[in-house]
């Protein structure tokens, strides 16, 4: 993955180094979420709908942070592992199906 660079006549050789900090993932539960009571009751959901419409759902291990909209549609980021999402994901989803909207 070296890049040779031609400057002035001297050869530079580019190698970066990558390194994964941040995956972001997007998802959809397909149900409404009471996002008022999820945040009552659940220490670790911020909820204040007249700053912003999506409840923030921190989970601290792994390390994560949701973004959890009342349509069920959320944004799962500062992971940095494949692994670790999903488990984030498995660990949120079995909290938030307790706050399902049902008509």
């Amino acid at each position: 993955m070296a890049k040779q660079k031609e400057s002035s006549g001297v050869h530079v050789k580019i190698n970066p180094q990558v390194k994964i900090q941040n995956i972001v993932v997007s998802a959809d539960l397909h149900a409404n979420i009471d996002l008022f009571s999820l945040s009552k009751n659940i220490k670790e959901v911020d909820y204040e709908p007249e700053q912003f419409p999506g409840a923030i759902f921190r989970i601290k291990e792994p390390k994560a942070v949701i973004i959890l909209f009342k349509n069920g549609k959320l944004i799962c980021t500062g992971s940095n592992t494949t692994k670790n999402i999903k488990i984030v994901l498995e660990r949120a989803t079995k909290v938030i199906s307790k706050y399902v909207i049902t008509n």
